[in-house]
């Protein structure tokens, strides 16, 4: 993406993060409640910034959700939410910005 740098935020606490920022996550992409988390350093470097999160697929919303969450608890302005897939009706949310939908097949 040409930045300097960017966050990860983590699905598990780390031994190496001391103050960690964690929210919880029930997606329905993966099961049961998930977590999210930033170390110290990524907290310090979201405060005050504006952030773009950034996602690999949104179905329900839920993990975006979770993700804006813990960048507005981190003191970052959301200024966009982008995703590689949109899946079912994330495709027709206006609030994010896709690159591909992702059709969903009927079982049978």
């Amino acid at each position: 993406m040409g930045l300097p740098y960017y966050v990860v935020a983590r699905k598990s606490i780390k031994a190496y993060m001391e103050n960690p920022l964690v929210v919880e996550d029930h997606s329905i992409t993966t099961a049961g409640k998930q977590i999210l988390c930033l170390m110290d350093d990524d907290i310090e470097r979201i405060r005050g910034h504006k952030v773009l999160l950034v996602d690999d697929v949104i179905s329900s919303g839920g993990s975006i959700s979770a993700l804006e969450n813990l960048a507005l608890q981190a003191g970052g302005q959301v200024i966009g939410r982008f995703a590689i897939l949109a899946e079912g009706d994330a495709a027709k949310r206006h609030d994010i910005t896709y690159l591909e939908e992702l059709p969903l097949l009927k079982a049978e």
